[in-house]
């Protein structure tokens, strides 16, 4: 792997850097997360931008880049605000199922919506049941002439109440367990469909959160999404991309927090010096520094190897559980390196902390990933 960015990448880069300065204001951040609401505009004018669906084809309406242009772009705007870059990394959430393994006609339909900021999409996979256990699926799916029926429940479903449509992941052969689930694309206004809040979160407030009740939803059987009875394993390489990105997203909140803990104690001043003199503080930074780089590192690594068509679900997994565990270890140092003012709103880093510890948690919790490495580590045993 060449270890220097294209210069094209660099501009990709470099452009995401500028607009995230110019369009994420502080203060309209403190009031968005204290408000749980969507950043509407902002993700609009990202969309307008090319921001939104980079890596779909340009016959989609995308940019046509790959993975490791979409981890900067989501680098970059977790670095400015944690909560807005999230927000808009998360617009086109499982979008790529339609990408990967739609229809044509599905792709033409949804994808240029998403691109242009007119549509934000959604993915409904997790159930009250079984949490992280996706081969089990209490939501049905029962054919009954040209449509699909779909009855069940979904929980903690990102974007919920905004999204134009879901991908929602079914029990279409009750009988076959994980190898009898479907993918079915959802409008959002179908009827039967039903949304409701989870209730106030810890972090990611700007991104809703809610509870997806099906009740004889009606969808044409032309809306599968792939083969029917390979939904499961259609949701693994979808992960396998969507951890990249989660991975991505733990990289720049981790970058923001130390980017701020830097300026404060280069200029904070206790005991007659800079609290940057004192060695303590110095080797907090070069700790954080550190795990910031390695980080990096495995996520430009893992996105580099999607984009080669090296589709490696050990690395990605890596890529995740290493990446969220930086940005919670390195937001933790940063309130500790501000100390009271650290846990001020206005410091922004209590915000990057409460933003940080979800990445340890969806996409797969990061127990899910250590499962996932330590089986490919190991591999089959007699």
């Amino acid at each position: 792997m060449d270890f220097e960015l294209t210069k094209e990448q660099k501009e990709i880069q470099q452009a995401a850097r500028e607009f995230a300065k110019g369009e994420f204001d502080k203060d309209l951040a403190l009031e968005l997360d204290q408000k749980h609401e969507y950043p509407a505009g902002i993700c609009r004018k990202a969309a307008e931008e090319g921001f939104i669906g980079l890596h779909y084809p340009v016959e989609y309406e995308g940019s046509g880049y790959g993975c490791l242009e979409n981890v900067l772009v989501v680098e970059e705007f977790c670095r400015r605000d944690s909560s807005i870059g999230a927000a808009l990394m998360l617009a086109d959430f499982a979008s790529e199922c339609i990408l990967r393994f739609g229809s044509e006609e599905q792709k033409k339909k949804y994808l240029p919506m998403v691109a242009q900021g007119e549509a934000i999409s959604g993915g409904a996979i997790t159930e009250p049941d079984h949490g992280s256990d996706i081969t089990s699926m209490n939501t049905t799916a029962v054919r009954d002439g040209d449509d699909w029926v779909i009855n069940g429940v979904k929980t903690f479903i990102t974007n919920a109440g905004i999204a134009a449509f879901y991908v929602v992941i079914c029990q279409t052969e009750p009988e076959a367990g994980h190898r009898g689930q479907s993918m079915i694309l959802v409008p959002a206004d179908a009827p039967g469909l039903e949304t409701a809040d989870v209730g106030h979160k810890m972090g990611i407030r700007m991104i809703p959160t809610g509870e997806l009740s099906f009740r004889d939803v009606r969808v044409p059987a032309a809306n599968l999404i792939g083969t029917e009875g390979k939904g499961f394993y259609q949701i693994l390489e979808f992960f396998d991309e969507s951890r990249v990105e989660t991975a991505a997203q733990g990289l720049g909140t981790a970058q923001g927090a130390f980017d701020r803990a830097l300026e404060y104690v280069k200029k904070r001043e206790q005991f007659g010096k800079k609290i940057a003199e004192f060695q303590a503080t110095q080797h907090k930074l070069a700790d954080m520094a550190t795990k910031i780089e390695l980080a990096r590192l495995i996520t430009y690594k893992a996105a580099w190897n999607f984009d080669q068509g090296r589709i490696d679900p050990k690395l990605t997994s890596m890529a995740k559980w290493y990446a969220g565990r930086t940005a919670v270890e390195v937001a933790d140092e940063a309130i500790q390196l501000l100390g009271g003012y650290g846990y001020m709103a206005e410091y922004e880093v209590e915000r990057f902390y409460r933003d940080a510890k979800i990445c340890e948690i969806y996409e797969g919790t990061k127990e899910i990933q250590k499962h996932t490495i330590a089986g490919a580590v190991i591999g089959k045993l007699r």
